[in-house]
């Protein structure tokens, strides 16, 4: 114990974090590892799932009778348990761009059990990844120090953050119940918005859950408060959504163009959230924001690189439709293709970032 504080207290005062930024980054980075693994086992779950049942980006469920498909949600779980916790101790605009990092595991595993190779310039993208982040980490603010969860309700209810709330739930329902019915199944940007909305408001709820367990076991009992009840909820509701639509996109699309898209979406919109909500560039210079906005951009383009990469190694035409006609590899399924572009509409999806995995979570 003595030797960890020691090693707390060099990294605070050669790199300037606090130690519970410190605490926040270990367990992101812990994070970041199972979840970026996670998606690859899943993916393979699913495939093997849609060969003998109906796929479930179609409405099929027979993945859930798929031990592998199991394997890679308990290895979600346990990374998502650890993102929970960094949330309690670091701030999400610290947490969440280090996702970029499950998107460097899931591209190296993807090369080595889907046989979507690694191009040069996608390892270039990987270090451009770990540069932008290790930029963040540098310049993160410290956390706001929170007393109780009422406080973060207070925080939660003010007119700012409940007017982004409603847009983004209206803009979450019209993409249900209008746009994913008749074009999930050609349009990525649908399913992924989906997950990336329902997402930011998760990683709220999440934070502000992980504040309450972790004021409860420093001795002020949270679980009193009808609040955390409600934040509780919200968790639970936002992730059934969350997992549900992100099952649908990994089993429609190739997950080299779901896991850059899915992180760039929903990055930015829990930085926004969080921005609003809990005040994070109230307590940094000008200079640290924009450095920290430099290194951002930094993890987009990286994750970009990783996207275009995959055209250049598969030698595939540009124009290929988005969704895939056939689940496919070496066990006998189809040779999946790479989606680049809507097949409706002709126009190339690009992704400014990149997630995976989902940190909401």
């Amino acid at each position: 114990m003595g030797g960890a504080q020691l090693v707390g207290r060099w990294v605070e005062s050669y790199t300037g974090m606090s130690a519970d930024n410190i605490k926040g980054l270990l367990l992101a980075l812990s994070s970041s590892l199972f979840i970026g693994a996670s998606f690859i086992v899943k993916k393979k779950g699913l495939k093997k799932a849609g060969a003998s049942g109906v796929r479930a980006g179609v409405g099929g469920y027979s993945y859930l009778l798929e031990p592998l498909w199991w394997a890679g949600m308990i290895t979600m779980i346990v990374g998502e348990i650890a993102n929970f916790a960094a949330y309690a101790f670091a701030p999400a605009i610290l947490v969440t761009p280090l996702g970029a990092l499950s998107i460097i595991i899931s591209a190296v595993l993807a090369h080595i059990m889907l046989r979507e190779k690694l191009h040069i310039f996608g390892i270039l993208g990987c270090i451009l990844c770990v540069v932008g982040s290790t930029t963040i980490v540098l310049h993160a603010p410290p956390e706001r120090q929170i007393e109780s969860v009422a406080e973060v309700w207070d925080l939660a209810t003010e007119s700012a953050f409940l007017l982004y709330a409603a847009i983004v739930l209206a803009a979450a329902f019209v993409l249900i119940f209008r746009f994913a019915p008749q074009y999930g199944q050609t349009h990525i940007m649908v399913y992924i918005g989906i997950c990336s909305l329902v997402g930011s408001l998760s990683v709220m709820s999440v934070k502000a859950l992980g504040i309450a367990l972790k004021l409860t076991f420093s001795g002020m009992n949270q679980l009193v408060y009808p609040q955390t009840w409600v934040f509780l909820f919200v968790v639970v509701s936002c992730i059934v959504t969350q997992m549900n639509y992100l099952n649908k996109a990994l089993d429609t699309f190739n997950t080299a163009v779901v896991s850059p898209i899915y992180y760039t979406m929903f990055t930015s919109l829990t930085i926004l959230a969080s921005v609003i909500m809990f005040k994070d560039w109230d307590r940094q210079s000008p200079t640290q924001i924009v450095t920290e906005m430099c290194g951002f951009v930094t993890i987009l383009s990286g994750t970009s690189l990783l996207h275009k990469t995959k055209d250049m190694v598969d030698g595939l035409p540009p124009n290929l439709p988005i969704r895939l006609p056939k689940h496919a590899d070496e066990d006998g399924y189809a040779t999946e293709g790479i989606p680049l572009r809507s097949a409706a509409d002709g126009l190339p999806l690009r992704s400014p970032r990149a997630t995976d995995s989902f940190r909401s979570s």
